[in-house]
């Protein structure tokens, strides 16, 4: 089965399970779908993470995340200023930052060669058949696609090349307009053709760069040359019986995540008041020290210690209960794209949740610390939950609450997936109809409400395998994600 952030995306990966692909062919098949039918949240300019489970005697974290640029740039050299862009979520509004200096280090590429490469039994050529296809013929956008084409419609419209792509008619396209670019498809059959080279050193990668360049981008041809993708030990946290395989540093998601997790084990009740005071106690903890701290060796261990005593998603788990969780992101979109490439980069550089030491501040070469958090719940036979959520810093409240659904509740994927969420920052706590509030309030909490479930919450892509294999599973219906069974 295989949950993901669009049902042309989960078939996809579903269509490479029937023809015997284990999960990580389904997951990387997916992830190249998931380029043609969620452009504006992925693609060949972004970066990721991959769970594995179950191929080797240990599981694994492919880290081919976005890497901080600028390696043998100057630094007196220009750099250009960075674009602000509010994004209008309804009930809250987000400053996100944009323009070739947010472009950092993309890893998809890479990361695709490498899963493949390690544990892959299908040819990368097999794999972009139909993604090619499809970007020829082009995909119908959904409701979920065309709310987020229109909140980002600052960014898709703020250079002539986005605006040529992504509002070719003088509009933004929307619900039931089809989406084309003849470039993704030339450049995915590149990819299927040669491999990772042109994008990291070749052809397309040098194009980009000059465009980057030019326009006063920081990204260098050292720091494409110098990245690879890092096979990682995934952090192990115990919870209710189980053991929750989540990223680790020098990622913050996934410590995060293990950190609520634990608290939440160690107290009582899983009710909003005890979520939120759990919310409250781990983003107190992301101070600047945990952030410069996150690469350091064995972070993660004394962090824990010392407190105990986090874009889209697809999750796979193939016929022989193998799992793969692969979370990627192109952030919002850099509003750069360069044309003949297929490539509309990232802007991680440019995003605060991502920046709190201020942008541009880690060395070059440096994993950006993002809150993805592809997760695997592993109980007495095996993997029970593979799952993982997009969504910017909502990402460890979404994977949280879905784990509470599912152990602590007892809720199938779905319902577990689909129930209301909330969200404690910066002293207010964002919740969706139905969470309880009048408790919150009373608690002294700003309470900010929103009127309808909305994207804002993450976007989950949960599998479950019960003890007998029968498998469940849920695309997040705030993304309008779907779950294909092979």
């Amino acid at each position: 089965m295989v949950a993901a952030g669009h049902p042309v995306t989960a078939a996809a990966g579903a269509q490479v399970l029937r023809a015997g692909g284990n999960a990580v062919d389904a997951a990387v098949g997916a992830m190249l779908m998931s380029f043609v039918a969620e452009p504006l949240l992925t693609g060949l300019g972004a970066g990721g993470y991959l769970l594995v489970e179950g191929f080797d005697p240990e599981p694994t974290l492919l880290d081919f995340f976005v890497a901080a640029p600028g390696r043998g740039r100057s630094a007196q050299a220009e750099r250009a200023a960075l674009l602000p862009v509010d994004v209008d979520f309804g009930d809250a509004t987000q400053t996100f930052n944009v323009g070739p200096a947010s472009v950092g280090t993309w890893g998809t590429v890479a990361g695709i060669d490498a899963a493949l490469g390690r544990w892959g039994s299908f040819g990368l050529d097999e794999l972009v058949r139909r993604p090619v296809a499809l970007a020829r013929e082009g995909v119908t956008l959904n409701r979920s696609q065309g709310y987020v084409a229109e909140i980002l419609a600052g960014i898709l419209t703020s250079t002539p090349e986005a605006a040529a792509l992504f509002a070719p008619r003088g509009r933004v396209l929307g619900p039931g307009d089809v989406f084309r670019w003849p470039d993704l498809a030339d450049a995915l059959e590149r990819l299927g053709a040669e491999g990772a080279e042109p994008f990291t050193t070749g052809a397309v990668a040098r194009r980009v760069l000059g465009w980057l360049e030019q326009r006063g981008g920081v990204l260098t041809g050292a720091d494409l040359d110098g990245y690879t993708a890092v096979e990682r030990e995934p952090l192990r946290i115990a919870y209710h019986g189980r053991e929750v395989l989540v990223n680790p540093p020098p990622n913050a998601g996934g410590i995060l995540v293990g950190h609520a997790l634990a608290l939440l084990q160690r107290g009582t009740g899983v009710g909003p008041e005890r979520l939120v005071a759990v919310m409250e106690e781990v983003q107190a903890g992301r101070t600047p020290e945990f952030v410069s701290g996150l690469g350091e060796p064995g972070f993660a261990e004394r962090y824990l210690a010392s407190r105990l005593g986090s874009t889209t998603h697809i999750s796979v788990v193939d016929g022989a209960g193998r799992a793969a969780a692969v979370t990627c992101t192109n952030g919002e979109g850099s509003g750069v794209v360069v044309p003949g490439t297929g490539m509309h980069p990232n802007n991680i550089m440019g995003e605060e949740d991502l920046n709190p030491l201020g942008f541009h501040a880690l060395a070059p070469g440096r994993r950006m610390p993002s809150m993805m958090a592809p997760t695997v719940v592993v109980g007495e036979h095996g993997v029970e939950l593979v799952l993982g959520s997009a969504g910017s810093n909502r990402i460890r409240s979404a994977i949280v609450q879905t784990i509470v659904g599912v152990v602590d509740r007892g809720l199938a994927a779905a319902p577990a997936v689909d129930a209301p969420r909330l969200h404690f920052e910066n002293g207010t706590v964002f919740v969706e109809p139905g969470v309880p509030i009048a408790s919150l309030r009373a608690q002294g909490h700003t309470v900010q409400a929103f009127r309808d479930r909305n994207l804002f919450f993450g976007g989950v892509g949960a599998v479950q395998r019960g003890p007998g294999g029968a498998l469940t599973g849920a695309g997040d219906p705030r993304r309008g994600g779907a779950a294909v069974a092979a």
